[in-house]
């Protein structure tokens, strides 16, 4: 039995464990998440709502790195 789903990243296709926080899975990920942007399933999630955000099968995610400078 497996506790291991599938969604979009960043147009890629990649499994986690069910049910992850979305920070938890960013850090997985390798992203730092204090310096990204989020849009979960087509719409932008405000990180406020990071935490209680529980990723399941199917969800589509697109992280966009906040780069500063000018």
């Amino acid at each position: 039995m497996s506790n291991q789903i599938s969604l979009q990243v960043n147009g890629e296709t990649r499994s986690c464990l069910s049910e992850i926080p979305l920070p938890e899975l960013l850090q997985q990920l390798g992203f730092n998440p204090r310096l990204v942007a989020v849009e979960y399933n087509g719409e932008i999630l405000h990180r406020q709502f990071w935490t209680e955000t529980k990723i399941e099968n199917g969800d589509r995610l697109e992280v966009v790195t906040i780069v500063g400078g000018g």
